[in-house]
């Protein structure tokens, strides 16, 4: 049985499609656990009329991606889930995206877990994610042909660095060695922690794209209407600056360290003078926010 947890925060539209497109699925031996962080009872209720076979667990504050999760993962496992996935609510599936994802999994038992091909809802021709690089040099990290037409380089099964926490199958033994996800990250950089956590216990992240998937992206993270600061909330430059930080003070030691605490003072500097430059004052008190905590907050 598969437990796939979605994590819906005052979007229950897109969770609503979302969950359309899965009971379109090929595959029935799943239990779908939503968790609705800062509950609204009467969306919640209409999302349970509508799918009467889903579970929500309704929270009464915000947990983030990383809190929210666990609370879905530990709900899957306790129903004796053999592999658990992560999908955004703000994603679209077609009906057969999970067996591939599957297969791969049951190939190789040094497989953990896996990720498809991710493009962009607004433009299926574009790619949102098709798996992610790690830099051990400076502990920076990219998207593999993020906002690139899809092309035949993209369309190869291979092993990853780190996976999206968008869209990821993983073995449910595995967490039982490697842990939840770092609820100290809330949102951003906590999928890459959880992979490399992963990968330090000698096992692979895979990437097959032969079934993509649909992303609407920044569902959470923008606003809809352009403020002084622009579209993104300037909270989520805390979170980047902050995790950046924290997956380098987790991630990194000795030489390696130096470089990353370097490339990442380089990377505040870059980012306040263009805020200065903008005039978007709250991105850069945000930033100098996130750089505090990153460093003060114990780990």
């Amino acid at each position: 049985m598969i437990a796939i947890i979605l994590v819906n925060w005052k979007n229950y539209n897109d969770t609503n499609d979302c969950l359309k497109s899965l009971y379109l699925t090929n595959n029935t031996s799943f239990s779908i656990i939503v968790i609705d962080n800062e509950s609204k009872e009467k969306s919640a209720l209409k999302l349970k009329e509508s799918f009467p076979k889903i579970t929500i667990l309704p929270q009464k504050t915000n947990l983030g991606f990383t809190g929210a999760n666990n609370i879905g993962i530990k709900y899957g496992l306790n129903l004796g889930a053999r592999y658990i996935m992560l999908l955004n609510n703000d994603t679209i599936v077609p009906k057969n995206f999970m067996t591939p994802l599957l297969t791969t999994l049951r190939s190789n038992p040094q497989i953990a877990a896996v990720q498809p091909k991710i493009m962009f809802a607004d433009n299926s021709d574009k790619i949102w994610s098709g798996g992610g690089i790690y830099y051990s040099l400076n502990a920076s990290t990219t998207t593999i042909g993020y906002d690139q037409l899809d092309s035949e380089k993209y369309s190869k099964p291979k092993y990853l660095d780190w996976l999206t926490g968008c869209c990821m199958l993983i073995k449910a033994e595995i967490i039982s060695e490697v842990g939840l996800l770092n609820n100290h990250f809330f949102a951003y950089y906590e999928d890459v922690d959880w992979s490399l956590r992963i990968r330090k216990l000698g096992y692979l992240l895979a990437y097959n794209p032969s079934v993509p998937i649909y992303h609407k992206a920044g569902a959470s993270s923008k606003t809809k209407n352009k403020s002084a600061d622009g579209f993104l909330s300037p909270f989520v430059h805390f979170l980047n600056i902050r995790n950046h930080i924290f997956l380098v003070r987790l991630h990194t030691k000795g030489f390696q360290s130096i470089n990353a605490h370097i490339f990442l003072l380089l990377k505040i500097i870059a980012y306040s003078l263009y805020f200065i430059f903008k005039g978007r004052k709250k991105k850069l008190k945000m930033l100098i926010y996130g750089f505090l905590k990153g460093y003060s907050t114990q780990l």
